[in-house]
């Protein structure tokens, strides 16, 4: 099969070239001449047979809005644009009316599997009418794992991204577990060999995973993980699982903390914790840290009368 790829970054050019492996023709598209196979938008159409499957893999929000409005105007009736990069399910409806209105198909595809996913194949899931998704099954065939699991149709259009925007909360909840077992382990004097305790969960628990196998390879470079900053930066999908839990009324507990705890952070100096601090030295008399320079509050307060 013949398939468009628009975006040739590190998720698009590995899928573009497991597509190849698998005998598809893709021709690929992408503002860096040094990987793309055409120079401009309207070769890449001339480059494939009608009706054209174009597959856009930039990232969510303008980009994406700015792609798919290129690709109404350059597409004909019975085509399909597949968007596979991780934007809102509420934009995939507003992109599937735009392109429809010129007989363009829409499927959006959540995609899962990272710099692994050449290698082992990527997780898949897809929303769009029956006839769309039917008509891309062998592309889909090929980019998912071999085997029974890695891809759904979870419904119409938005269902795909939805589907994924969960899948994303679910993981931010299991790598801050991990994170605050590891964190716990090494703060203990009874446990001498935290990565070997890590490794050997990889088999035989209940908390086995690839999330955990990954832990271990990174402390395998790294047991200390002494070269990297305790900061993570959060990913729009997951913000969305926890606006999307208040708009329905569904409890995320795990989730959102696991949310908060990335926002923690990405802060230098906490505001919050500021207050915190001044407020037990003004009613305790607790030591406070202060920067550098600045006066120490005293522990003498007096309570206002």
């Amino acid at each position: 099969m013949e398939l468009g790829m628009i975006g040739l970054g590190r998720m698009g050019g590995n899928m573009a070239e497991r597509l190849r492996q698998a005998g598809h023709t893709v021709v690929g598209y992408d503002h860096n001449p040094d990987v793309s196979d055409v120079s401009s938008l309207p070769e890449l159409m001339e480059r494939l047979k009608a009706p054209r499957a174009v597959w856009v893999m930039v990232p969510a929000g303008e980009a994406t809005r700015a792609t798919v409005d290129s690709l109404r105007d350059a597409l004909e009736p019975g085509d399909v644009v597949v968007d596979g990069g991780n934007s809102h399910f509420k934009e995939d409806q507003e992109h599937a009316q735009l392109l429809a209105e010129r007989g363009i198909g829409f499927v959006d595809a959540g995609v899962s599997g990272g710099v692994w996913g050449l290698k082992n194949g990527y997780a898949l899931m897809v929303g769009g009418s029956g006839d769309n998704v039917t008509h891309l099954m062998p592309i889909f065939e090929a980019l998912k794992p071999e085997g029974d699991f890695g891809f759904v149709h979870a419904g119409e259009v938005g269902a795909g991204h939805f589907a994924k925007m969960v899948h994303n909360g679910i993981e931010y909840g299991m790598m801050q577990a991990y994170a605050e077992g590891w964190e716990l382990l090494e703060a203990s004097d009874l446990v001498k060999n935290v990565p070997e305790t890590f490794r050997s969960w990889r088999e035989g628990t209940v908390i086995r995973s690839w999330l955990l196998d990954l832990a271990d390879l990174a402390l395998d470079a790294d047991p200390d993980l002494a070269k990297l900053k305790g900061y993570a930066q959060d990913s729009g999908e997951g913000r969305w699982t926890v606006q999307t839990a208040v708009d329905l009324g569904v409890p995320l507990p795990v989730i959102t903390a696991a949310l908060y705890a990335r926002f923690v952070s990405q802060q230098e100096d906490s505001p919050a914790m500021k207050m915190v601090a001044a407020l037990r030295n003004q009613f305790g008399g607790h030591a406070v840290e202060t920067l550098k320079g600045a006066d120490s509050p005293g522990a003498d307060v007096t309570p206002p009368s």
